[in-house]
């Protein structure tokens, strides 16, 4: 199951992902158009473009290391991590069919 935070996380990913997806389709379309300012707008475009990989690879590192240490640690503690579920789920439970 995954946590609010986790699928945040996620989504973040794949928005930064299309974006950066996108942002290379386009300029690879506006390769022909010419002129000074075109130029410093693919130029601006690709630095941002470069910036954005950068972000999305270090939250897809730590979208993956957190993955891992919630897999480490309900391997380590199974019953203690059955607990927690079950408590949240009773809890969550309560407050939806609360008056």
């Amino acid at each position: 199951m995954m946590s609010a935070n986790e699928a945040s996380n996620e989504r973040v990913i794949n928005d930064l992902k299309r974006v950066v997806r996108d942002s290379e389709e386009l300029l690879q379309s506006s390769a022909g158009v010419v002129g000074e300012k075109a130029r410093e707008l693919r130029e601006r475009l690709a630095r941002k473009l470069d910036s954005a990989k950068v972000t999305y690879r270090r939250l897809e590192g730590k979208a993956r290391e957190g993955a891992r240490a919630t897999d480490k640690a309900i391997r380590e503690h199974p019953y203690e991590s059955v607990g927690v579920a079950f408590g949240l789920g009773l809890l969550l439970g309560l407050l939806i069919t609360r008056d």
